[in-house]
């Protein structure tokens, strides 16, 4: 059984806290040309990127660990496959904007448009690495504090589309349609020079169509990825 410790004298928690605060969650915003392709080649490079939530002095940040390629009106498993629709039309364009849907009734899922205006494609966001702004990830996961020396804590607050979300506060009302690639946002994804070094792929998770495309990309043995298949 994992033991649980105080997260302040835990040393993955001290080593955290010594990096320079810009190691820890800070690098260049992601350009718009970054999103202006095909959503395969989007969901290698976004992996070991930073996801990062900044308002009011205050910051979140997770390594994106794991993510899902959504190909556009030829993939049925896509959420334009039928068409354009008042729900998806973010996804149509222009890329390098955030397509926040609900699921299951209970949680919010984070994608990202991708291709040029008008041709539909995204990325779905699984899962992050915390990097910054834990405690207060867990008071919105519900997790408690000092149990945050723990791998298997830290997992439940960004492993999953759902558990990021939430730890992010990210919705469809706050968060649909904005521009992650706008100096002034408050959600970005932004470049720590960071580059996995090796890279799995496999078939994306809760789906029924298309179910044989291995359009899932995770960066391999790290222990944040949201499930194993």
């Amino acid at each position: 059984m994992e033991r649980s410790v105080n997260i302040r004298g835990d040393p993955w928690f001290r080593s955290l806290m010594t990096q320079p605060a810009k190691s820890r969650a800070s690098g260049r915003t992601l350009p718009r040309s970054f999103y202006d392709r095909d959503p395969r080649t989007v969901a290698r490079e976004l992996l070991g990127k930073m996801l990062v939530r900044r308002k009011r002095g205050r910051q979140i940040a997770g390594r994106i660990v794991e993510v899902e390629a959504y190909l556009g009106q030829d993939d049925p498993a896509a959420h334009v496959f039928a068409g354009r629709t008042p729900r998806n039309q973010v996804l149509f364009g222009p890329p390098g904007h955030a397509y926040v849907y609900f699921i299951y009734g209970n949680h919010y899922c984070l994608n990202v448009s991708c291709m040029p205006e008008g041709q539909a494609g995204s990325v779905l966001i699984r899962a992050l690495e915390p990097v910054a702004g834990l405690e207060q990830m867990a008071k919105r996961r519900k997790v408690a504090k000092e149990q945050l020396g723990s791998e298997r804590a830290r997992k439940l607050l960004t492993s999953g589309p759902g558990r990021l979300s939430e730890a992010f506060g990210i919705t469809r009302a706050r968060d649909n349609g904005k521009d992650v690639t706008a100096a002034g946002s408050d959600l970005r994804i932004e470049d720590d020079g960071n580059r996995p070094e090796k890279i799995a792929t496999g078939p994306r998770v809760g789906i029924t169509k298309a179910v044989e495309e291995r359009l899932r990309y995770v960066i391999e043995g790290n222990p944040f990825v949201s499930a194993v298949r």
